[in-house]
């Protein structure tokens, strides 16, 4: 049985996508398979599954030394389990840049588009089988491209991304606008978390300059909930980073609404990145910086010191 999975902290893309292509090995190409998770789906996520009647798969922490596996929505090897080196991986099929440090013991189908969307590319290998899939298979493939594209606002979005989408949308009668708001009012309701969990839950690894960072995103329809969160969340920063093996967090809370992201300033260090990243200068423990909405596009490539 093939394992597949997206990567850690997962989000509806890395939740969503799993399932699809699950669905896709098993039914479509005889090959059985079972989505899994490297953790528990955040608040979107979660709604997405409900919302389509879909069960949430098996939550696992590592893979065994043989076992097959998929791995969709990342290639980064600090986003996967501990022994996936060890794993027999199948294929990779991703939208993200090429990190590197995987290895496998045969050649593998590799996939890699720059799309705004795992579930994107995935209905394009899928072609014409598309039209087998389950209605829970074809609304977690739209939830997953609402999601990453925050409804087209990203500058992530392609053309593509809008097309599969609207076309998604279309066959499943689907207002867009309706979903869309659906999944971002459960992606703001973060009453549950612990500022802990808030600062991993959307959350990649990268260095800059020599600082290892764990790079954190919010999106939410109500800023003002997470900012008035600041104080603690500025404070959970110190164990979070010790616990994780970082220099700091950075945590951007994006308003997908007003599109611009919020950049806690909890001291020197972030003080002295946002103002060389981003050619802003800052006063005080936050600043906003408009038009910033997507991570691997916008932050990550800005980012130095």
């Amino acid at each position: 049985m093939i394992k597949v999975f997206g990567h850690k902290s997962p989000d509806t893309d890395s939740t969503g996508s799993p399932i699809a292509w699950a669905w896709y090995l098993t039914e479509v190409k005889g090959t059985p398979a079972t989505p899994v998770l490297l953790g528990e789906p955040n608040t979107e996520a979660a709604f997405v599954l409900r919302h389509w009647g879909l069960d949430k798969p098996e939550i696992i922490a590592d893979v065994a030394a043989g076992d097959a596996v998929v791995i969709v929505d990342t290639n980064n090897p600090a986003e996967l389990p501990p022994s996936i080196n060890d794993a027999k991986i199948q294929a990779i099929i991703d939208h993200h840049m090429l990190v590197g440090g995987l290895k496998t013991n045969t050649p593998i189908d590799i996939t890699i588009r720059p799309l705004a969307c795992t579930a994107t590319l995935m209905h394009d290998l899928m072609g014409a089988d598309i039209a087998r899939a389950p209605r829970g298979i074809k609304g977690a493939m739209l939830s997953c491209i609402l999601s990453d594209t925050l409804e087209f606002r990203s500058p992530t979005t392609t053309a593509h991304d809008r097309a599969v989408a609207e076309s998604l949308a279309a066959d499943l009668g689907v207002a867009i606008p309706d979903l869309a708001a659906a999944m971002f009012e459960a992606k703001s309701d973060v009453s549950a978390y612990s500022d802990a969990a808030l600062l991993r839950m959307d959350s990649k690894e990268y260095t800059v300059a020599g600082k290892e960072l764990r790079i954190s995103v919010l999106e939410t329809t109500a800023p003002k909930v997470l900012l008035d969160r600041k104080d603690s969340l500025m404070a959970s920063m110190v164990d979070v980073a010790k616990e994780d093996g970082a220099d700091q967090v950075l945590l951007f809370i994006i308003d997908i609404l007003k599109e611009e992201a919020t950049l806690l300033i909890p001291n020197d260090l972030v003080k002295s990145i946002a103002e060389a990243s981003f050619g802003c200068a800052v006063t005080g423990d936050t600043v906003v910086l408009p038009g910033v909405m997507s991570r691997k596009k916008q932050i990550i490539p800005s980012l130095k010191l």
